[in-house]
């Protein structure tokens, strides 16, 4: 597999305070964009349509779809990351919002499963799941069912968003980070570092593969260089446990590699912070960028604890990706979780 050996040129390359200073990366629903998304609503049930079982052109937006397909470009192509701001969500309940947010989403990509359940719409919240410790991975536990904290880590698909229904008590702040500037640090830094990256690890799949419990079949790489893009996959728990189960664990030079892009990509100058409010539909390039949430303290009153929804989309467009680095859950290129229940 080639080796970038020069620094990434492109609108993925950013550093927090480019987006600190202003709020260029805010996309604002006009009243204008709500009233379409209603009539849209309307125009779902009108036909005994809801839920997940529709695509675009059930949904009509005007004047949002072509807005929407700006954004999409953002994704792709730009910064690859924006937050959506002004749903206004005590206006619906959840099964007009969770269709509300897919008929979005069927602007944005193609929505895939989340989970062995067949979720297409998943529930961030705490599921109740009881583990010891602070690593739900080590108990096949996903992250996103627990409190704990999720520093920064890509997902299993394009594009991912996550829709703030309801906040925490305490905690839970979001951040995003841009992978292809973490790249060109390594080169400045490190460059010595980026072939273990490149030849990638045994992952830990934590239940989302064809099985409960399963590695993925072959290596995939954390950098991925390939049709003159450079694409990113990390989460350092599931590296580590993978290379625990498949061999007995990291070599040092791997272990390093892994350890400096986490020490990398959770400093000040490369995390952007945001707040998350109710309404708030975080898109993010998959490729491109990481996200993390901070730990967080929630309510007993399951009705008042924090909820998020997210979204898995595959792009219209997607990235060029060297077939080991798309194959990411042993279901083929871009393949969804298996749906086991």
């Amino acid at each position: 597999m080639d080796i970038l050996k020069d620094p990434v040129s492109e609108a993925s390359v950013w550093m927090a305070d480019e987006y600190r200073r202003s709020d260029d990366w805010l996309f604002h629903f006009t009243d204008a964009h709500i009233v379409e998304l209603d009539e849209a609503l309307n125009q779902l049930r009108a036909k005994g349509l809801g839920g997940t079982r529709f695509g675009s052109d059930d949904f009509p937006l005007p004047t949002l779809g072509p807005a929407l397909a700006t954004e999409r470009e953002t994704l792709e192509t730009g910064r690859g990351f924006s937050l959506m701001r002004g749903i206004p969500i005590d206006r619906y309940d959840l099964g007009d919002l969770t269709a509300l947010y897919w008929g979005i989403g069927a602007y944005l990509g193609e929505g895939i499963y989340q989970n062995a359940q067949g979720d297409l719409v998943g529930h961030v919240t705490d599921h109740g799941n009881k583990f010891e410790g602070d690593d739900p991975y080590k108990y096949n536990i996903r992250a996103y069912t627990t409190t704990v904290a999720i520093p920064p880590h890509t997902d299993s698909c394009d594009l991912v968003g996550l829709l703030c229904v309801r906040p925490s008590k305490s905690g839970g702040e979001s951040a995003v980070v841009s992978a292809t500037a973490l790249y060109n640090a390594f080169l400045d830094s490190r460059p010595d570092l980026l072939e273990p990256l490149y030849n990638g690890f045994h992952i830990d799949l934590v239940g989302k593969g064809t099985k409960a419990k399963e590695l993925s079949e072959h290596r995939i790489p954390v950098f991925s260089y390939w049709g003159g893009k450079l694409s990113c996959r990390y989460n350092k728990g599931q590296i580590e446990h993978g290379a625990k189960k498949a061999h007995g664990g990291l070599t040092d030079i791997e272990q390093e590699a892994v350890d400096h892009f986490r020490e990398l990509s959770v400093r000040p100058e490369f995390c952007l912070k945001m707040e998350f409010r109710p309404g708030d539909i975080q898109m993010l390039n998959n490729r491109t960028t990481l996200h993390s949430r901070t730990a967080f303290d929630d309510y007993v009153d399951t009705e008042r604890r924090r909820l998020l929804l997210r979204l898995w989309l595959n792009s219209f467009t997607p990235r060029p990706m060297h077939p080991a680095f798309a194959n990411q859950l042993n279901t083929g290129a871009r393949g969804a979780v298996t749906v086991r229940t």
